[in-house]
C-alpha cells in the first residue's frame, strides 16, 4: 500500500515543534507550486491548518478522496490536527466549525470578497516576512479575522462542508478526542482502543496507516504540547505543572520531558520566553 507523504509545509519533513515555532507561515501559491513544475502529488499535513484564497484559473481539489471542482474566487480550508481550536474556541465558538472540516469555500456577495480579504492576506504577508517583535501574536490575531469572514461566508452561502464520513477518520478524530480528555490520567493504549471498540493492534494499525505515527506516540504528542504550552504562558512552576498533567513526581516528569523534546523543562522555557520575548532575556 502506498503511503501519502506527510509534511509540515510541502516538501518539508515533519517534525515535532513547539507550539510557537513557524506558529504561521504565508506564501504566494506559485512560491512552492513552480519549483515543483507546478505539479503538488497528493500529501497531508498532520498538523497544519491550511487556507488558500484562489482568485482566478481553474481545478479541483480532492478532500477524503472526493474530487471537489472550484471556481474561483474560493477559499479552500484544508483542515488536519486542528492546531488553533482552542484560540477560536476562546474568541467565538462559531469559528471552530472553520476549523474542523475541510471546504471549498466561495467568495460570493456582500458577507466577504476581494476587498475584504486581500488586506489581510497582505498584512500576513507584512508580518511573516518582517518578522518583528510580536509578529507571531499579530499573525494569530489576523488569522482569527480571517476565520470570521470565512465563517460568515459559510454563513451566508450554507456552504455544505465535507464531512469526515470514513470510519478511519472518524475513529482517529474519536481517538483525538479522547486523548484530550484523559491524556492527564496517563491511560494505556489498551484503554482507548477498548474505548473506540477495536483492539490494541487494530488502533495501531490505523494510527500508523492514517498518521503514519503509533498510538503512544500520539499520547505523548499530545501531553508534551500542553506540557509546553503551560511552560509558556501559565506561570505555573514545573512542580505544578507536572502535578496538573497527572505526574506524582516532578523530576521524574522532567525526565519525560527532556526524553520526549531534548531540553529539561526550565531550558525549554527560558528558550520559549527568550525567543517570544516574555521574559528576561
Amino acid at each position: 500500500m502506498r503511503k501519502i507523504p506527510s509534511y509540515e509545509l510541502y516538501g518539508e519533513a515533519s517534525a515535532a515543534r513547539p507550539p510557537w515555532h513557524d506558529a504561521f507561515n504565508f506564501e504566494w501559491i506559485p512560491e512552492r507550486s513552480r519549483p515543483n513544475d507546478w505539479n503538488i502529488p497528493a500529501h497531508r499535513h498532520d498538523a497544519l491548518l491550511q487556507f488558500l484564497y484562489i482568485r482566478s484559473g481553474h481545478g479541483h481539489v480532492v478532500i477524503e478522496s472526493e474530487k471537489t471542482p472550484f471556481d474561483p474566487p474560493c477559499l479552500v480550508v484544508t483542515a488536519a490536527q486542528r492546531a488553533l481550536e482552542s484560540i477560536a474556541k476562546s474568541v467565538s465558538t462559531s469559528l471552530v466549525a472553520v476549523l474542523q472540516r475541510p471546504a471549498v469555500i466561495h467568495v460570493r456577495g456582500s458577507a466577504a470578497s476581494d476587498e475584504t480579504l486581500m488586506p489581510l492576506f497582505q498584512m500576513l504577508e507584512y508580518e511573516f516576512r518582517r518578522g518583528a517583535a510580536g509578529y507571531t501574536a499579530a499573525g494569530m490575531s489576523l488569522l482569527m479575522a480571517l476565520f470570521v469572514q470565512a465563517a460568515r461566508l459559510i454563513d451566508d452561502a450554507n456552504v455544505p462542508v465535507a464531512a469526515l464520513a470514513a470510519r478511519r477518520s472518524l475513529q482517529i478524530r474519536r481517538f483525538r478526542e479522547l486523548i484530550a480528555q484523559h491524556f492527564r490520567e496517563h491511560r494505556p493504549v489498551e484503554f482507548y482502543a477498548a474505548a473506540l471498540d477495536v483492539t490494541p493492534p487494530q488502533l495501531g494499525r490505523i494510527c500508523r496507516e492514517e498518521l503514519g505515527s503509533s498510538p503512544t506516540a500520539l499520547i505523548n504528542d499530545h501531553l508534551i504540547r500542553e506540557a509546553q504550552r503551560d511552560l509558556v504562558y501559565s506561570g505555573m512552576t514545573v512542580k505544578q505543572i507536572a502535578h496538573s498533567l497527572g505526574f506524582e513526581d516532578s523530576a521524574y516528569f522532567s525526565r519525560y520531558f527532556r526524553k520526549q523534546t531534548g531540553a529539561t523543562p526550565r531550558e525549554f522555557q527560558s528558550a520559549a520566553h527568550r525567543d517570544l520575548a516574555l521574559g528576561p532575556s
